[in-house]
Formats: C-alpha cells, sequence, structure tokens
C-alpha cells in the first residue's frame, strides 16, 4: 500500500487542513484505505473522519463536514495506491509478448486491474478477479469497466488466453450486467479463431447484455517481427477484412433499427486494409471508442470540413505531417484540402514505415521515435513538423523507444508540433504557427 500524497491541490479540503505533500493517508471512517476504489468510495459522504500520518510519524484525527461528491483535493504518488494486477494470462496475440528485448521496463507490465479500468480505461479480462473481487465491482458501483472478451465461447477463451479459468467470461459479464454495471467490450480478432461464426455468436451473446454493455470494438490482431516462437498468426489483409465487415454488417443494421446504434464496430484499419469508405457520423454516435482506433478517420473528414473555413488566409508556412501506412492516404487528402484553402500554405504527408516492429504494424501510435528520426532526415521538411498525440506516451513527450520529443527536434532541427485527432486542432496549429505576411 502506497497512500503517500504527491499532490495538494491549491483551495481545496487538504490545503485548508494543512495536509502536506508526503504526509500519508491511513483510513476514512476507520476503514484502511487499500487502493483508490476506497478512497472514492469512502470520500462519497458529507461527513467523514481521516487519519493522516504526517512525516513526522505523528498521526493526526481530521473531522470534515463537506459536500457530498467533494474530494479531498489530493493526488497520490500511486494512482491505485497499492501495486496493479499484472495480466495472469498467455494470450496468443499478446502485443507485450513481441516486444524485443532492452526497451522500458513499464512496457513489459501486462496490466490486468479493474481499478485502472475504472480510473484510466484500460481493458481488462477479469480473468485474475475472484468472485469477492466481482462484488466489491458491484458493492462500490465501480463503472465504466472496459473488458477484453475476444469470444464468449469458453473453451476458445481458455485456447486464446492460455488460462484455464478463462472460460467464465459469459457469467461474470451477466452478474455485472444484472448489477446495471456499464461495461465496455472489446475484442482482439484473429484469423482462423474468433473470426467468421465465432464472432458473430460473440456480438449476438453480448448484444443480449445491452444496455450495461454499451458497445463493442473489434480490432485486428497485430503481429510484430519479434513473434519468434509464438503462436502463428494470419495478418488480415484485403479479402480477410472484406468478409468480415460484410459479415458484420446485417447485425449493424438490425442493431440500428433496434437500439438507433450499430452496438459493434470494427476499427478503421479494418476499412483501410479493405480499401472501403468508412460509415458516417451517425454510425459513430459520440465516437466514445476512438482509443480504439473507431472512429478516427470519420471525425478527422468531418471536423476538418467544419473548420477550413477558419484557416488564415493571411498566413504562410510549410508543414510536414508524419504518420504511419494506414493514415497516410486520408492525411494526405487533408493536406490538400488545406493547401488548396490557402495557397500560401504548404503541408506535405511522410509515410513512416515502421522499422522497429516490422512493416505489418502500421499505425501512427506504434511508430518509434529512432524510424522518425531516420526516415525524415532523407526529406525535404518544412518550417515545423506535426505528429499524431497517440504516438507518445499519455501525459508525456516520449516515444516507445524512450526517444523525446526534443530527441526529434534537435536531431531533424525543427520545431514538432503535437496535434489530436481532429481537423480542428490541425487547423487551430496551423493558424497558430504560421506567420502573417
Amino acid at each position: 500500500m502506497n497512500n503517500k500524497i504527491s499532490k495538494v491541490f491549491p483551495d481545496s479540503i487538504a490545503e485548508e487542513m494543512e495536509i502536506e505533500v508526503g504526509d500519508k493517508l491511513l483510513s476514512i471512517n476507520s476503514t484502511e484505505v487499500k487502493d483508490i476504489i476506497d478512497y472514492k468510495f469512502l470520500m462519497a459522504e458529507e461527513y467523514v473522519e481521516i487519519e493522516i500520518e504526517k512525516q513526522d510519524g505523528e498521526v493526526w484525527a481530521l473531522e470534515i463536514e463537506k459536500d457530498y461528491d467533494e474530494d479531498l483535493g489530493v493526488e497520490f504518488e500511486n494512482p491505485v495506491l497499492d501495486e496493479a494486477k499484472s495480466c495472469c494470462n498467455k494470450c496468443v496475440f499478446c502485443f507485450i509478448d513481441q516486444l524485443p528485448k532492452g526497451m522500458r521496463e513499464t512496457l513489459y507490465f501486462k496490466d490486468d486491474d479493474s481499478r485502472l479500468s475504472f480510473l484510466q480505461g484500460n481493458f481488462v479480462t477479469l480473468t485474475n478477479m475472484k468472485d469477492e473481487d466481482i462484488d466489491r465491482i458491484i458493492r462500490y458501483r465501480i463503472s465504466p469497466i472496459n473488458v477484453s472478451v475476444h469470444t464468449t465461447n469458453p473453451e476458445l477463451r481458455v485456447k486464446m488466453l492460455n488460462n484455464r479459468f478463462a472460460g467464465n467470461i459469459y457469467e461474470r459479464l451477466q452478474k455485472l450486467a444484472e448489477a446495471s454495471i456499464e461495461l465496455n467490450c472489446q475484442i482482439v480478432l484473429c484469423q482462423g479463431l474468433n473470426d467468421g461464426g465465432e464472432l458473430i455468436k460473440t456480438i449476438e451473446d453480448l448484444y443480449k447484455l445491452y444496455p450495461s454493455i454499451q458497445n463493442v470494438a473489434v480490432v485486428p490482431v497485430g503481429a510484430t517481427q519479434f513473434r519468434h516462437g509464438l503462436y502463428n498468426i494470419t495478418m488480415f489483409d484485403k479479402e480477410s477484412s472484406r468478409r468480415e465487415l460484410n459479415s458484420v454488417k446485417a447485425l449493424q443494421e438490425r442493431y440500428i433499427n433496434e437500439i438507433e446504434s450499430p452496438f459493434v464496430r470494427l476499427s478503421d484499419e479494418f476499412y483501410v486494409l479493405a480499401e472501403m469508405d468508412v460509415p458516417s457520423d451517425d454510425f459513430y454516435g459520440d465516437f466514445e471508442q476512438l482509443e480504439d482506433g473507431i472512429g478516427m478517420i470519420r471525425i478527422l473528414r468531418s471536423t476538418i470540413d467544419e473548420t477550413l473555413g477558419n484557416l488564415n488566409n493571411n498566413i504562410c508556412g510549410s508543414f510536414t505531417i508524419a504518420t504511419g501506412s494506414s493514415g497516410y492516404k486520408e492525411l494526405s487528402k487533408v493536406a490538400e484540402k488545406i493547401n488548396n484553402a490557402n495557397s500560401k500554405i504548404k503541408v506535405n504527408v511522410v509515410k513512416i514505415i515502421n522499422k522497429f516492429f516490422g512493416e505489418t504494424i502500421t499505425v501512427a501510435g506504434l511508430l518509434t521515435g529512432k524510424d522518425i528520426i531516420e526516415q525524415l532526415s532523407k526529406e525535404q521538411l518544412g518550417d515545423y513538423i506535426i505528429i499524431p498525440r497517440n504516438m507518445l506516451r499519455s501525459g508525456e513527450e516520449i516515444f516507445l523507444d524512450d526517444v523525446l520529443v526534443t530527441d526529434l527536434e534537435k536531431s531533424l532541427n525543427r520545431k514538432v508540433i503535437i496535434c489530436d485527432y481532429t481537423g480542428e486542432d490541425l487547423v487551430d496549429l496551423i493558424n497558430e504557427f504560421g506567420k502573417e505576411e
């Protein structure tokens, strides 16, 4: 357990009570605080008694009256307070098992912790949870929970996760759904395992638990060049991607008629591989599955069309966008629209081939700083380099291979601009860094 306080927010209850960085939270209402879920649940009262251990070992007992949803106003050294639960599976498609040696240690940690699902949106398999852990989720109303399902076929799930305890997923989902816990589900699709008829059955099973299960995301398996000695994975291509998209289409149309939502969506990568156009805006709802690579193309198109009129016609400048193979064609179309809207702005897009993980990995989020530096150094660069935020570690300006954004800037002698998913952000950044004539 690590309840040490790392930050006290200004004008908070904690600041008023003279709680300081380095103090430890021991208990709330005489209950030991084991993790962040305890903390959130126990603090949801209008009157609380807390124990704080000061840095000199003195223990303070504090009585606090507050609003029901008011927090102490602190952050902890460890966001879950104790050690995160690691994954006990050995999935046949696990990306971490395909990493080469010598990368930063945190990349090799396989988290499978429902608390991180609640706090950070991580997906969990539920396989390392005891029945009392499921009961705790229900008692504390921990929601939403993001669950990696992959298949509802018990025998197949045991095989895919290489875990003899993995077969009871549907029973657990049913129990959570009956308690009205909100769930988002993910399926990593593997040819010859959970695709085709198995995928259809899994989707149909999950739909029975709607509306507790809000949506299902289907993403293609990724295989790096470091899969030595691992399960033989067949990558999706044009034909197989089209097959999966078409097989799910009838279900999506039925669900739209029944609940005004397709319920299940396949990632943009399937459409790119299949050389098929992505669906309309309405299909993606509120774009809540962007982190799974679902709807990124559509939201980029929509927002660039909506905000292109905001492009400043009195500025000039040149920009180089670095992206992966999957996003290259789409971003090239965006660059053309911007260039046509203001002829004094020059935007070019460079496709970065993933030499580090292998050319089968085509998404921008898995590109390394070294590959970007090496390949951009051979290009005629603009005044600025633009990269998508998903290339970087969350909350930090560092690539998967520990190359920093500042390293990129030094190596290429260019300012690097970090951009979000949308065309709106791209136009705003060009307006900000373009030069007034």
